[in-house]
């Protein structure tokens, strides 16, 4: 294996000298790249800056006063650094505020014990605080569903079984190995496409469908607060948004306005709390052997009124192509439990240092330099479809189909042919370890040459395959080239993403200063090249 592996590397690098030498004499501007990374590196904000966007803002819940608060200071240090043109510009749909005012829950009877719990976003309050029998809705076919009947009115009902926890004898924070590296480097132009099983999405169709049956039955009943066992252990808990109990009826209907909790429009929802998996196995052994369990519960939140949510906007103006666009960013908001760090904190800092770092060496890019900070990235990339669809060119369809691929018609605008590139920041908080190339193979000498000369050789990974997820598909989607970079994962699927550990704490302070660095001499260089970032053949919707 080590024989193949050394081959496959040696390989890599006699084609890549090949390439270098087909290459025409380098145009990078080296000096100002070392300047940029001694600027990062040496003298870097982020971690200041991170720490003002989640301990004193965080969480930044789309449409809340949180997320408001923080555009408010992002703004003024956008101003503050030199930025032009700083303002929002507002998006659809319109969704309620919801903040937490204060929230606490434990088991009363028959032996008392505080749970490690939270509450789900825009799930409503309770009046003063509300103790009741814990029931376990023991029902995962609706025929199961008539025993409980009569049974719910006025109760805590536990809406999941108890799920198995294991120790772990592997370490949840990882970083590529040289094996997954080169195996990325090596996939073909069949991996940027994503392939989609129809067997698979049924199954996961059938489980949403079911599930929102269960909560439908329970509100209809009269239950006062419905409880998930959380994902995650070792007191991490995964929660994102309370359910209105609507059965969807395909996959648009579960990214819906009118359906979901936050909605102008939203169906009745009842109270709603995510238990860590511990305390909620716990509750179900007890309740297994004919223990009555009561449990005591205090939500007050606050909701606003619905209206609309914003993207932040603000530019470096270009000099002799200044009517064409590079854009950097990441999403802004996030989910609740904890202080939105890692999704997407650290995207969003590393977004604001580069622009910081750009003014602080006060380089004068030929293009436009854009950074665009996105709202609504959570409930299914609302801000920067939005702002692709005023800006450059609206697709058909809604916003998974365009991450499948199956996206329809592209109507362009005025600015399409004027936009050259977007560097989106989304995966969390480990260093760069390269590009993402979305299938443009055009794109390969570009990337090659700048990684290059930064002279990082653990960021040098370029592959043909796509990443999903995130913002970067609101421009790939209706053939503008967006890209997302290839990051460590550290622990973010195992810890941070979308829980109650995602917080400062888990941010690396080195992965954020390397990924600032590699962010601003992008955008840098794609703004000063003579030409336009090559595009890849768009699809015809009839061909998808």
């Amino acid at each position: 294996m080590k024989q193949r592996f050394w081959f496959t590397v040696v390989t890599c690098l006699f084609l890549t000298s090949i390439a270098f030498t087909q290459q025409p004499a380098s145009s990078v501007d080296t000096t100002t790249m070392s300047a940029i990374k001694e600027e990062a590196l040496k003298h870097s904000e982020v971690m200041k800056t991170l720490s003002y966007l989640t301990d004193v803002y965080g969480p930044r819940l789309t449409w809340s006063a949180e997320y408001k608060e923080a555009a408010q200071w992002a703004s003024s240090k956008l101003k503050e650094w030199g930025l032009q043109n700083v303002h929002y510009e507002n998006w659809a749909p319109l969704g309620k505020g919801w903040t937490l005012k204060k929230f606490s829950a434990q088991v009363t009877a028959p032996r008392a014990f505080p749970l490690e719990a939270y509450p789900k976003a825009w799930s409503p309050g309770i009046k003063g605080t509300l103790e009741g029998e814990v029931v376990q809705f023991n029902a995962n076919l609706e025929s199961d569903f008539d025993k409980y009947k009569g049974k719910l009115k006025g109760a805590i009902v536990l809406l999941d079984n108890a799920r198995p926890l294991r120790a772990h004898f592997t370490a949840d924070a990882t970083r590529l190995t040289d094996s997954a590296l080169v195996k990325l480097a090596n996939a073909d132009i069949a991996s940027s496409r994503m392939m989609i099983d129809s067997s698979m999405i049924q199954y996961y169709m059938n489980m949403i469908q079911t599930a929102a049956k269960k909560i439908a039955f329970c509100q209809k009943e009269g239950a006062a607060v419905l409880i998930n066992n959380a994902n995650g252990d070792d007191g991490t808990v995964f929660t994102q948004e309370a359910s209105s109990g609507f059965v969807p009826k395909g996959i648009s209907d579960i990214f819906s306005p009118t359906t979901s909790a936050y909605g102008e429009k939203a169906p009745t929802v009842v109270p709603q709390v995510s238990i860590a998996s511990e305390n909620y196995n716990r509750i179900i052994r007890m309740i297994e052997k004919g223990q009555k369990v009561r449990m005591s519960i205090t939500l007050d939140v606050s909701m606003t009124k619905p209206d609309s949510a914003f993207n932040i906007i603000a530019e470096i103006p270009g000099t002799d192509l200044k009517d064409e666009i590079v854009m950097i960013g990441g999403h802004f908001d996030s989910w609740h439990a904890g202080t939105g760090a890692t999704d997407n904190g650290t995207g969003s800092a590393v977004c604001l240092e580069a622009v910081r770092i750009l003014e602080k060496l006060g380089v004068k890019p030929r293009r436009t330099i854009r950074i665009g900070l996105w709202g609504g990235e959570e409930e299914g990339l609302f801000g920067s479809r939005a702002y692709v669809s005023k800006h450059f060119a609206e697709q058909e369809g809604d916003f998974l189909s365009s991450m499948m691929g199956r996206g329809g018609a592209v109507t362009k605008r005025a600015d399409y042919e004027k936009f050259s590139v977007y560097f989106n920041n989304d995966n969390g908080t480990g260093k760069v370890r390269g590009i993402y190339m979305q299938g443009n193979e055009a794109v390969r000498p570009i990337f090659r040459e700048w990684l290059s000369k930064y002279n990082d050789p653990t960021a040098q990974t370029l592959t043909l395959s796509n990443t999903g997820g995130t913002d970067h598909l609101s421009f790939d989607g209706v053939g503008l080239p967006g890209f997302q970079f290839i990051q460590d994962p550290i622990d973010y699927d195992a810890r941070t993403h979308h829980s109650n550990e995602d917080v400062w704490d888990r941010a690396q302070e080195g992965d954020l200063k390397q990924a600032s660095a590699i962010m601003a001499i992008c955008a840098y260089n794609a703004a000063m090249q003579d030409a336009k970032f090559p595009r890849k053949p768009m699809i015809p919707p009839a061909a998808k």
